[in-house]
């Protein structure tokens, strides 16, 4: 089967059949492209993201919580894509900074419900700014960035099966 797959892979990718070693190549990865992109563009959140005293991850959970409302840390978990041994260190210093609060509820001490202060609510205001300036910022297309995350949201659904 892995025989076969390699066979494929190689009829797919133009002079891999000249060049077997090629797809070892760092230009030939699926990996490197998503994660060059993904750490290029999280640096450009960050200076649209600095006067509002947020991280790119603490703007993932905010993301989270102004579309759903309180979420447990799983949900949170699910929802960006964080460990929670990542997230709960993230969610305290978001509770110190009054955006969030955390308690854990009444029938099971282990689930921990997360909700926006006041204080988080109003600074969704303030980020209805950065997805129009950060597209304008890197100057791709609209229609192929439509495209492109359509096709980035089918990966990540195919990945989490």
């Amino acid at each position: 089967m892995l025989r076969a797959n390699l066979f494929l892979i190689l009829d797919m990718v133009p002079n891999m059949r000249k060049y077997p070693d090629s797809i070892l190549y760092l230009d030939e990865q699926i990996c490197f492209p998503l994660y060059a992109a993904s750490r290029l563009v999280t640096r450009l959140y960050h200076p649209l993201l600095e006067p509002m005293g947020i991280t790119y991850p603490q703007y993932l959970v905010m993301l989270s919580l102004w579309q759903h409302g309180d979420l447990t840390v799983s949900q949170l978990c699910a929802r960006t894509v964080l460990e929670s041994n990542t997230l709960t260190p993230l969610l305290k210093k978001m509770e110190v900074k009054g955006l969030i609060s955390r308690k854990r509820q009444a029938d099971d001490e282990r689930v921990v419900e997360v909700s926006l202060t006041k204080q988080g609510r109003a600074l969704k205001k303030r980020a209805l700014e950065i997805p129009p300036k950060l597209f304008e910022s890197v100057g791709f297309p609209l229609d192929k960035g439509l495209q492109l995350r359509s096709l980035l949201k089918e990966l990540v659904a195919h990945l989490t099966v």
